[in-house]
């Protein structure tokens, strides 16, 4: 089988890439080994899909080159993407920050992708294998599907997040295989693991929410922060841990609205406990603990002035220091990949292997959580779709 164009990968960018290609009237085909097209954008947002971020900036995106993601960027915005949606009668909502979502779920912006790739007669192929690429002139890949070669070919393979859906390192063994270079990979987006004695201390909140200010590397994070049976998780937690390395401290501010030694000596004549004073502000069973661990609860007017900068001092930072991570199997994306010197940044292209592009997660381009991955599959998609 010939075709003009063959990609590898059925996901946000792989059926971007391919509707673009399509209505450039290029013959494309597209293999999955999945028994279904765009798993990762069918539970994207818990079933709402978080499709994009209107507040998007290259600066919302990690890479050894933060500026690489910029072109694609500029070329399919947002609202590129909604102008899709419209066209499709699709609705949709802010929830916070710019974050989008679908009102009809994320099972109608699949539909949505198909459609369009079906009108430009793009053909799928599912539950198929590459076994084997070479590049002779053409393209040329053995398949469960058989034997079949392109003019150009597109690695949408994503990267390690959620094996059970299929993840796989195939883009960067097909990156190495081509003499390209691939960056250190690692599970980002992702649950702390608690060491052994947090665990012991803090297990029992697991369901417990704070709204808090996380930070690390210089970074800070305002939003949930999730007591889980192994760690924390929440939005916070997930958007520090891209930028967290392994023995790096986190902080914790547990109250980011207000100054805690303030409240201190406004109540410092009441005979209001500690637990119950902090309990005003903080869940009931996280100040209980935290009381039991960090002072003995008594009113605040026995605490000298001394003991409450230092109770301050401890919910303004308190710092943990994660055991690991929950890896890929709970990460939502794979921090790393081809790196993004061998790519052109207008065309998604190897430089040094002609007609061989990379799209989507399985390039050193990692965004923040609220949208941001998808509407980089979408954008470096179209901008590959355009030239492959």
């Amino acid at each position: 089988m010939n075709k003009d164009v063959i990609i590898v990968g059925a996901g946000a960018a792989g059926l971007m890439c391919a509707l673009w290609a399509g209505k450039r009237h290029r013959s494309v085909l597209v293999l999955d080994h999945a028994d279904r097209i765009a798993k990762k954008v069918l539970i994207s947002g818990g079933g709402r899909c978080n499709f994009t971020n209107t507040n998007i900036s290259y600066k919302n995106f990690l890479s050894c080159n933060p500026h690489f993601c910029k072109s694609a960027l500029a070329r399919f915005t947002p609202y590129s993407f909604i102008d899709m949606m419209e066209r499709h009668s699709l609705g949709y909502f802010e929830k916070e920050m710019g974050q989008l979502f679908c009102k009809e779920g994320s099972r109608a912006i699949v539909s949505m992708l198909k459609e369009e790739c079906n009108g430009v007669g793009v053909d799928i192929r599912l539950n198929c294998r590459v076994a084997d690429i070479k590049k002779e002139g053409r393209f040329i890949l053995s398949t469960d599907c058989g034997r079949v070669q392109s003019e150009s070919l597109v690695v949408a393979t994503g990267g390690l997040s959620y094996p059970h859906l299929g993840a796989t390192d195939f883009g960067q063994r097909m990156a190495k295989q081509f003499g390209l270079e691939v960056t250190a990979l690692r599970p980002a987006l992702v649950p702390f693991l608690f060491k052994a004695g947090d665990l012991e201390k803090f297990g029992e909140l697991s369901g417990v929410s704070i709204t808090a200010e996380v930070s690390g590397r210089g970074k800070h994070v305002r939003g949930e922060v999730l007591f889980t049976h192994r760690g924390l998780s929440g939005p916070a937690i997930l958007q520090i841990s891209s930028y967290w390395d392994k023995g790096d401290i986190i902080t914790i501010n547990l109250l980011p609205d207000m100054n805690a030694l303030d409240l201190f000596k406004k109540k410092s004549t009441s005979k209001i406990q500690m637990q119950n004073l902090l309990s005003d502000y903080l869940p009931k069973r996280f100040c209980r603990r935290w009381c039991e661990l960090h002072l003995q609860s008594r009113p605040i007017c026995q605490y000298n002035e001394r003991e409450l900068k230092e109770i301050a001092y401890r919910i303004h930072n308190w710092t943990v220091t994660p055991n690991g991570t929950e890896g890929y199997g709970k990460a939502e994306v794979t921090l790393g990949g081809v790196h993004t010197e061998e790519l052109s940044s207008k065309t998604m292209e190897a430089k040094r292997v002609p007609g061989l592009f990379f799209i989507g997660e399985v390039i050193d381009v990692t965004g923040q959580l609220g949208g941001y991955n998808l509407q980089w599959a979408w954008a470096s998609g179209y901008a590959a779709g355009q030239y492959a």
